[in-house]
């Protein structure tokens, strides 16, 4: 059935409530084309973690309409962590359709600003499209509009517009903009793409354009020592001391770009025998 259809009708089935939230919160995981969605249920009103891509729209509101039971309209926020396709992608098309608001950091300006940023636009929702392939899922609609226009620009420590139980962290360093979301009450905290796993271990996301920030947004995490990390790519983790330890004394030294990618390639060229070793 189609979600966007106002007129369809559906029998409900609710999900089991395994977060251990309090009752007036439930936090349900939706898989997304190639990355987690959380969305946090309250009784009078819904918030999305992220923007999600945009062929995530659909699924999105039928999970709202035909899972939970509700009214599409009572998406009131959705946040974006910053502007990469799985994360943004969504945003723009979920207030037209519902009539939601958007929050995120407050930065100047686009980051996908000019003719570099749309340059970086298009590696980046190819970058998309190839962990789709990786991950063998067929190659959907990415394409969205670059230029984020939120209702809400937050700076570290506010409170979410009408979820005032969430704390906003700047926590950039994957981009300059990247926007974590810590529930204290619950001792959770959505990282977006700060951290992801892979397998069994946890990883620095890339690109990588500021070190310094990342590094520090890591600690800043840490520091909160919070029970269960929400990641993007990796799921709800209870992370462990000896894992930020790991994470930490792993993160990388340098930027780590497409551009920065392409050169080392180009300027690398191979030892001297009398060299090696």
């Amino acid at each position: 059935m189609n979600a966007l259809n106002n007129n369809t009708t559906h029998s409900c089935a609710r999900p089991p409530d395994n977060t251990n939230n309090s009752h007036t919160m439930r936090l349900h995981l939706i898989a997304g084309y190639i990355e987690q969605i959380y969305l946090v249920e309250y009784p009078d009103k819904l918030l999305l973690l992220d923007g999600c891509s945009y062929n995530d729209v659909p699924h999105v509101l039928d999970f709202v309409e035909n899972t939970l039971c509700r009214p599409r309209q009572d998406l009131k926020l959705v946040t974006v962590s910053h502007l990469h396709p799985d994360h943004a992608g969504g945003a723009h098309r979920l207030r037209r359709l519902v009539g939601c608001q958007i929050a995120s950091l407050n930065k100047s300006g686009q980051w996908y600003q000019g003719a570099s940023g749309l340059a970086m636009y298009s590696i980046d929702s190819v970058l998309a499209w190839y962990v789709a392939y990786r991950q063998r899922k067929p190659l959907k609609p990415l394409l969205y509009c670059p230029y984020l226009f939120p209702d809400y620009q937050l700076n570290d420590g506010d409170s979410l517009p009408g979820f005032t139980d969430w704390q906003v962290l700047d926590t950039h360093g994957h981009t300059d903009r990247d926007m974590s979301l810590w529930h204290p009450a619950t001792g959770q905290v959505y990282v977006g793409d700060v951290l992801i796993k892979l397998r069994h271990k946890y990883v620095s996301p890339f690109p990588m354009y500021f070190v310094k920030h990342y590094y520090q947004s890591l600690q800043r995490i840490r520091a909160l020592k919070p029970k269960y990390v929400l990641m993007a790519h990796g799921g709800r983790q209870a992370i462990s001391d000896a894992e930020w330890d790991s994470i930490l004394q792993n993160a990388p030294a340098q930027r780590r770009t497409v551009a920065d990618t392409i050169k080392h390639k180009l300027l690398w060229r191979p030892k001297p025998k009398n060299e090696a070793g």
